[in-house]
């Protein structure tokens, strides 16, 4: 042991820190510290307090010095220690009793007069000061002031209790004071900020309350100021139960709707302030009280003057435009008569309009409601898989709000408007709901008088609403529904009435957008049917409408650059100078020159269209190969055409030895669109026989129809839009099944005169025309064939 050193008893700590210049009482509970306590003495005696924390005695301790010995009011003995100074801890050492003696080397600290430890002490007191002050211990910073040596500064941060017996431990073993007062700083100042934060959040907290209770109380002062004065109820807010009340009183209501208005009024009454149901109940009742309850539109009863508009807003559709005008008249002769209906109920009506894009089926509604004098009001239906949105949520959600159909009668204000339910054929359906079932309701005329909206929870009268759904194929429709419509199909249009629409409606439309006035561009029918006919093949006007407008951005460009003078003349001949070379040819010719390959005719989303069967043979396995993304009802068809060509090879004139050792391939392009239906038989047929005699099908002629085993050819559907898409392809006959013939009423007077139509029982009847021998009976466009007329069966 050096003459330095000292050799005490040791005590350890675990549960404080004493630094030096603390006095700290400490109850004797373990034996070690007992033990510790009996080998320092008595009152004058010294040992060495360690902190052991965390499993680890400190490096440093504190000699202290027993101030006082007593006991606890429980009994248990207790020294009062004062902490002196720093020493680490050497070697143990042998000593007298049960205590643990160590070897400790005292450490001086010497008074440092660098002006940064006075600089870190000023500093770590001011801030000490405002912590204090903070709490509201204003003696305790005042006696701070009378601590003038930097090390005893920091060495007070044993008293605080922001500090963890971690953080204590970590001073007590900062031997350089300048270090110390750092570490102690930091701490401080976070402890600093903490305890502003808090205050700042203490203060926002009691200002907020204090402006609600203020807000409250003018509130209530404002209320009864306005109850005195006769005024309550002319506020901006107008939510007091007395209000609702007296716009009850002057609404002319259904009495069911009255009666559930003032049960939630009453409910309001008995509902406190503070509860949010209250807000509930309001927002229910602005909902109710803003529809248009017993607001109706005057329908315009000039027959004469709907029809004019109608016309002047859509070329064709004469279907739609017949049954608008049907419904106006049965209205005018009700209201000329004085007739009503028994059951109460209003004489709405359930359209369908069914077509492909482009054909004006949206723009349609908005041209009936103006025909018809009454509001317009679009919902769009597409994509909606939740049936809440037509029915609407229950009130018990949060943020519950009425469906889209009480939204529209709001939006219309009337409750009889034209509403258009866009896209009805795009509805989804998943674990949320159906929302086509939920429009079994409101589509049925037997039901949708007592319409229940889930909000609402009234019943609603959607009686007197004129329906107009529109989609592009009915095969998505569920049943029921597609059952509660009265479906008007809108094929296309011819390449007249494309011309006459683009006259119309579009070129106008476009030159607006395009910022020409209508005298500085003039575009020649030549040149529309040009456009029509090289530069769009569909059954709408979309293409044709987008073609218009670059051709005129075209002109617009010239002109605002100085490279052409007004009026700019379009015609035929400067079409491709404008919009460059055409994307479509009549490729027919070309496609059918080989044998093996028919002209088919087909109906898809987006109208009918033409397809190409073809057909090839090859040394093989024998069989059929099927490509192009066929359905099971096309494959069997591909099937049952070459199972009759095989058993009546003779009577077609084919050598039944040429079966043997074949294999059959039928391919339809294009390979990445999917296809189906039975109306490919005959075509494919066609196309093995054609292949196998050597002939060519003839380029003129496209042909539709179902095929059996015996050879008979049988009905199909879709024959208008087949039959504007081969004329839109440059075909000029037409095969079609013999029961088909009445639907050649329905094609327009332009195309069945430019067209001639075949009507075949059998399959001979569709070979005679295909391959140029003698055809069968031929439609021309005045007199179609009634139904089930029969032709004598071919050979």
């Amino acid at each position: 042991m050096t003459a330095d050193n000292i050799t005490l008893p040791l005590l350890p700590l675990k549960s404080g820190v004493v630094l030096p210049g603390m006095v700290f009482t400490m109850a004797l509970e373990s034996e070690e510290a007992r033990a510790a306590a009996e080998a320092a003495g008595s009152v004058g005696g010294r040992l060495l307090l360690v902190p052991h924390i965390e499993g680890r005695y400190a490096t440093v301790g504190v000699v202290s010095e027993i101030v006082e010995q007593g006991g606890l009011p429980g009994g248990l003995p207790a020294v009062v220690v004062r902490g002196d100074a720093r020493a680490t801890i050497g070697t143990g050492v042998p000593g007298t009793g049960r205590a643990l003696w160590v070897e400790a080397e005292p450490v001086g600290e010497t008074p440092s007069a660098a002006p940064v430890v006075a600089e870190l002490a000023r500093e770590y007191r001011a801030v000490l000061e405002n912590i204090l002050l903070s709490r509201g211990a204003g003696r305790m910073a005042a006696q701070l002031r009378e601590v003038t040596d930097p090390g005893q500064l920091a060495d007070l941060s044993g008293y605080s209790p922001d500090l963890t017996l971690v953080q204590k431990v970590q001073v007590l073993e900062t031997l350089d004071v300048e270090q110390r007062l750092r570490l102690v700083l930091g701490w401080a100042r976070d402890t600093l900020a903490d305890l502003a934060l808090r205050e700042r959040i203490k203060t926002d907290v009691e200002q907020g309350m204090e402006r609600t209770q203020r807000e409250f109380l003018l509130r209530r002062q404002l209320e009864a100021i306005r109850k005195e004065l006769g005024e309550l109820g002319s506020g901006p807010e107008g939510e007091e139960p007395d209000d609702y009340r007296s716009k009850v009183a002057e609404r002319d209501l259904p009495e069911h709707v009255r009666t559930a208005l003032l049960r939630e009024v009453d409910k309001l009454e008995r509902t406190s302030e503070q509860s949010p149901e209250g807000g509930w109940i309001r927002t229910w009742l602005d909902t109710v009280l803003e529809l248009p309850w017993g607001v109706e539109s005057d329908d315009r009863l000039d027959v004469a003057e709907a029809a004019r508009i109608l016309d002047a807003d859509h070329d064709g559709l004469s279907d739609v435009k017949e049954r608008i005008i049907e419904h106006l008249a049965v209205r005018k002769l009700q209201a000329e008569r004085g007739l009503v209906s028994l059951d109460g109920r209003g004489a709405g009506a359930i359209l369908a309009l069914v077509g492909p894009p482009g054909v004006g089926k949206t723009s349609l509604g908005e041209s009936v409601g103006r025909a018809l004098g009454r509001k317009f009001v679009r919902v769009a239906l597409g994509g909606v898989r939740d049936e809440a949105e037509i029915r609407g949520h229950r009130r018990t959600y949060v943020g519950a709000q009425p469906g889209r159909l009480v939204r529209a009668l709001r939006e219309a204000g009337t409750m009889n408007p034209v509403v258009l339910l866009d896209e009805v054929d795009k509805l989804g359906a998943d674990f949320r709901g159906d929302p086509s079932s939920a429009l079994l309701e409101v589509l049925d005329p037997a039901q949708n008088h007592t319409f229940r909206d889930h909000y609402l929870e009234v019943d609603l009268d959607l009686s007197k609403v004129m329906f107009i759904a529109t989609a592009n194929i009915i095969d998505t429709i569920p049943g029921p529904l597609l059952d509660r419509m009265e479906v008007i199909r809108l094929d296309g249009y011819t390449e007249v009435e494309k011309v006459a629409i683009a006259r119309h409606h579009l070129l106008a439309r476009q030159a607006g957008r395009a910022a020409l006035h209508p005298d500085e561009v003039e575009v020649t029918d030549e040149a529309l049917r040009t456009i029509v006919g090289d530069y769009t093949r569909e059954a709408g006007v979309r293409s044709l409408e987008r073609e218009l407008g670059r051709l005129l951005r075209k002109v617009a460009t010239k002109l605002a650059a100085g490279e052409a003078s007004a009026p700019v003349r379009v015609d035929a001949d400067d079409v491709r100078a404008w919009l460059g070379r055409p994307r479509f040819f009549f490729e027919v010719a070309d496609r059918t020159s080989v044998p093996g390959v028919v002209t088919g005719l087909a109906v898809t989303g987006a109208g009918g269209d033409v397809l190409f069967v073809e057909a090839t043979a090859a040394d093989g396995p024998e069989g059929l190969t099927l490509t192009g993304q066929l359905g099971d009802v096309m494959k069997e068809s591909a099937e049952i055409a070459l199972s009759y060509v095989r058993s009546h090879a003779a009577q077609l004139g084919i050598d039944p030895a040429v079966f043997k050792g074949k294999r059959f391939h039928v391919h339809v392009p294009a390979g990445a669109v999917p296809k189906d239906g039975p109306s490919a038989g005959v075509t494919i047929t066609t196309a093995l026989v054609s292949l196998l005699r050597a002939v060519p099908v003839r380029s003129v002629v496209g042909m539709t129809g179902e095929v059996t085993l015996a050879g008979r050819v049988l009905p199909i559907g879709g024959v208008r839009q087949k039959v504007l898409a081969a004329h839109r392809a440059g075909l000029t006959e037409v095969v079609l099944p013999m029961r088909n013939g009445p639907d050649l009423e329905d094609v327009p007077e332009e195309v069945r005169s430019a067209m001639r139509f075949h009507l075949a029982v059998d399959i001979g009847e569709v070979l005679g025309p295909a391959l140029g021998e003698v055809s069968g009976p031929a439609a021309g466009p005045t007199a179609p064939p009634e139904l089930g007329d029969e032709v004598p069966a071919a050979a």
